[in-house]
């Protein structure tokens, strides 16, 4: 079994810590999703596929993962576009909440629970009623309410921005009491969408709908808050004070982890140098899992070159993959049960031991998702080299055990390996189950029934060793 030696770059310590999650065996990550006013982009997709990757990995190792990403579904950019279309903000909200929906399951990301801002106006409201309760916000006369940055003592310190002349972050409201200071709800003006409060008639501002979610179901502190580096502040840094300030809990946030941006021929992919890529005409071109394995399989926290050429690579290695397992199961109808493990299976079984072993390593390296692949191409062309030349009942079914495994976290083999939508158990965790299930029928005295389990599993190679009560396993020859 893999032990559990996982270390993750916090963005607040700018440091590698181990990962120690405040219950051992659960993890709650929450991940800023899309603010709905546009098509989603390549770029959104680089930190959706990083996180998913987190998320499985996670799970792999045997956490029980939570996964919140929200949808921001009313905000300036939307009022905005809505007013520039002739539309109602609703339609807008609709028509790419709907296009953002698609992109991630076209890239295999599922995602546990997809809170939106307008259902949690309520929630909304109370949170900041108890900010203003508490001193640490206070009611201008126009009827918006502003979080007093001077209340909290440790602003500044995610985003390395310590000193007050950096942290101006908002249009300069002559009602505020510091320039620093942000909006935790906007009085209503002509024309806008509103919901009363006590405080008149407005809306939300954009970072109180964070903290008021992820606290909403991931509780008043939780392990892995994500996003890209770009929200680092004033988004993260805010929601960090007004939550820490509420709660009075620190850190409220365990591990605050951030992806690094998208570059298009040198320059920051962003919509004022109109360099954006809408993943609707991308995937037009290239297969979704193409984009998925691309982004999968790099390190979430480089800054990655968008390309045809990283992309006709990543087309490549996903052909090649496809390919290997394709002929592992093509051989799996061939080969035969081996009466004994011949030197020749025990070597290739120790470099696939080799591979796996490396492929956690990686991962366990701040999710090192690029070191990682490096192990699953390896397999791929110890298929073609190896296994194929001297095919066997057990190298065959070893490999596709291991691909698999891998794709646990890739998500890109589904259909090749037989999966559709639903996750493959691993091996270990198979033949655990099944060692499980054959002490149950010890327990109710159906020695007839654990028997025939022991030596069916002893004739794949897998031996059982009792020890009273408990069963350990191992792959041997016989």
């Amino acid at each position: 079994m893999v032990p559990i030696v996982l270390r993750v770059y916090n963005t607040l310590t700018r440091t590698l810590e181990g990962f120690e999650p405040f219950e051992p065996g659960k993890v709650s990550m929450y991940v800023c999703g899309p603010t709905v006013y546009d098509f989603s982009h390549v770029g959104h997709a680089r930190t959706y596929v990083a996180f998913d990757v987190v998320k499985r990995y996670l799970r792999l190792k045997g956490y029980d993962v939570v996964h919140v990403q929200n949808i921001t579904d009313i905000d300036d950019k939307i009022i905005n576009r809505a007013r520039d279309e002739g539309k109602d903000w609703r339609e807008i909200v609709d028509e790419y909440t709907s296009d953002y929906l698609d992109a991630l399951n076209k890239l295999r990301v599922f995602v546990d629970m997809h809170p939106r801002v307008t259902e949690h106006i309520s929630d909304i409201i109370e949170f900041v009623q108890k900010l203003i309760d508490s001193g640490h916000a206070y009611v201008a006369p126009s009827g918006s309410v502003y979080f007093d940055v001077d209340t909290y003592d440790d602003y500044g310190r995610l985003s390395g921005r310590l000193d007050k002349k950096m942290w101006t972050q908002e249009e300069f409201a002559t009602e505020k009491k510091n320039p620093y200071d942000f909006a935790l709800w906007k009085a209503r003006k002509p024309g806008e969408p509103y919901w009363d409060s006590p405080w008149g008639p407005g809306r939300p501002g954009w970072h109180i709908e964070c903290s008021v979610m992820s606290s909403r179901y991931l509780g008043q502190r939780f392990e892995i808050h994500g996003g890209g580096s770009d929200l680092i502040f004033p988004h993260h840094e805010n929601e960090r004070a007004q939550s820490e300030s509420l709660f009075g809990v620190r850190p409220w946030v365990k591990y605050w982890m951030h992806t690094g941006m998208l570059q298009v021929g040198g320059e920051k992919m962003s919509k004022s140098l109109k360099n954006i890529v809408p993943l609707r005409d991308l995937f037009r071109e290239y297969d979704p899992l193409v984009v998925r394995l691309w982004l999968a399989s790099a390190h979430y926290r480089t800054i990655l070159q968008f390309s045809d050429e990283v992309l006709r690579q990543a087309q490549s290695n996903l052909q090649r993959l496809k390919s290997s397992v394709a002929l592992l199961k093509k051989l799996s109808r061939e080969v035969e049960i081996p009466g004994r493990v011949s030197d020749y299976e025990i070597e290739v079984l120790k470099e696939m031991s080799t591979l796996r072993r490396d492929f956690y390593e990686n991962m366990d390296d701040d999710f090192n998702a690029s070191g990682a692949f490096a192990s699953v191409m390896k397999l791929s062309g110890l298929v073609f080299s190896k296994i194929s030349s001297k095919p066997s009942y057990l190298l065959v079914y070893r490999a596709l055990s291991l691909f698999e495994e891998f794709n646990r976290v890739l998500g890109v083999l589904d259909e090749d390996l037989g999966l559709g939508a639903v996750e493959m158990l691993p091996f270990d965790e198979v033949v655990d189950l099944i060692v499980e299930v054959r002490a149950k029928l010890r327990e109710e005295k159906n020695y007839e029934l654990a028997d025939y389990i022991r030596n069916r599993l002893s004739s794949l190679g897998i031996q059982l060793m009792d020890y009273g009560d408990k069963t350990k396993w191992l792959l041997a020859s016989k």
